[in-house]
């Protein structure tokens, strides 16, 4: 049971922490409030299908998600000329390039050559801010963050596999004793599927398809690899943004953007809290698929008891199940001394949570943390040969 509740819980962070930010970005890019809805449910029964399919074949933990850091950056984009079917033109253009993008060797081979002490200050720096959501939490809302607090730390000195399910289990009494559903939610719990006929134009490819293409490898494909290899996991990119690619063409022809590999939500199934043996956690995506199925039907719902219920407290256990990941990831990190600095500088800056050019702190972590790397072995390497 430990993989599926981890699965189960990763998949409830996800949905319930981005949701109202992928119906915000449709819309923003013209999409009808059907339209948004049916992009919604779209992207549940691909990311579904796409976390139980790659886990099962592959027996590795490989998550999948919406693109989140792509939705946020829809918003400050603004509906294209041709509307929302040029939307969805520009989001076909995208899955082409990042199916392309997995057809091209050297990207996989620059994947690989990622130092593994920066790969895990990235992810430490990465589920920082998760982690610290508990202690928020408390300060927010005390009376009902300390019962999840103390039912985790119960768990952790009896029944140190059970600590998060526990957790987990008093999270959900709290939300559904205290979420207090609107009116009118049950009737309008059933989404429509409704098919979006793309248009292809120069201003939504260049505005909307390079941009989200970029953003989408550099904050989410290539930190979700990287939280793989950090955890110990080395899956083939290749077929991975092949099958993203596909998968992102579907949704687009029924109103949803850019499926792509997992990253925060990610470390919850393939770190040591989904299993202590590495070998028996790949059922943990698959739960978070089979989660993201049944919510598919009812995004509706889901989406409005989730809305009621506060996001705090989905983030506390969240946090709680992340800090075993936290902690092997600092260790990993700083385990070796030429390369502490760098990885410091890596889980700073990714931390820092900071945006430049539209692509996250991830991305712009590695880049300092590798750049820092290079810089001080090639002054390692002068100094040696200098005959001085």
């Amino acid at each position: 049971m430990q993989p599926i509740i981890a699965g189960a819980l990763a998949a409830i962070v996800g949905y319930a922490s981005t949701f109202a930010l992928v119906l915000a970005a449709l819309s923003a890019v013209g999409a009808s409030p059907v339209q948004a809805g049916s992009g919604l449910l779209s992207l549940c029964l691909a990311m579904g299908v796409l976390n139980i399919a790659a886990s099962w074949r592959s027996r590795i933990p490989i998550s999948f998600a919406w693109s989140t850091p792509g939705a946020a950056f829809l918003l400050s984009v603004g509906e294209p000329v041709g509307g929302y079917p040029a939307v969805a033109g520009a989001f076909l253009v995208t899955a082409a390039m990042i199916v392309l993008a997995g057809l091209i060797k050297p990207f996989a081979r620059a994947i690989a050559l990622i130092p593994p002490p920066i790969a895990n200050a990235m992810l430490a720096g990465m589920l920082l801010s998760l982690c610290l959501a508990p202690f928020t939490a408390i300060a927010e809302m005390p009376m009902l963050a300390l019962p999840i607090l103390l039912a985790w730390g119960v768990g952790l000195r009896f029944a140190r596999r059970y600590a998060v399910p526990l957790a987990v289990l008093v999270t959900g009494i709290i939300l559904a004793t205290t979420a207090h559903l609107p009116v009118g939610a049950l009737d309008s719990s059933w989404p429509s599927i409704e098919f979006v006929l793309p248009e292809f134009s120069l201003d939504a490819i260049a505005r909307i398809a390079l941009p989200l293409f970029i953003v989408t490898m550099a904050s989410q494909n290539l930190p979700g690899l990287t939280v793989m290899q950090a955890n110990g996991y080395r899956p083939k990119p290749a077929p991975l943004f092949v099958s993203t690619g596909l998968a992102s063409a579907m949704t687009a022809l029924f109103g949803g953007l850019t499926v792509n590999l997992a990253a925060i939500t990610a470390a919850i199934c393939a770190g040591p809290e989904a299993h202590p043996d590495r070998t028996r956690r790949w059922p943990a995506p698959m739960a978070t698929g089979a989660v993201y199925l049944m919510l598919a039907p009812v995004a509706s719902l889901a989406a409005a008891f989730v809305a009621a219920s506060p996001p705090i407290l989905i983030q506390a256990v969240a946090g709680l199940a992340l800090m075993t990941s936290l902690a092997a990831a600092l260790n990993g990190a700083l385990d070796m001394d030429d390369t502490r600095l760098p990885a410091i500088v890596t889980f700073v800056a990714t931390a820092s949570g900071i945006t430049i050019f539209g692509i996250g702190g991830p991305f712009w972590g590695l880049v300092a943390g590798i750049g820092l790397l290079l810089v001080l072995r090639a002054s390692s390497i002068w100094a040696r040969a200098d005959p001085r």
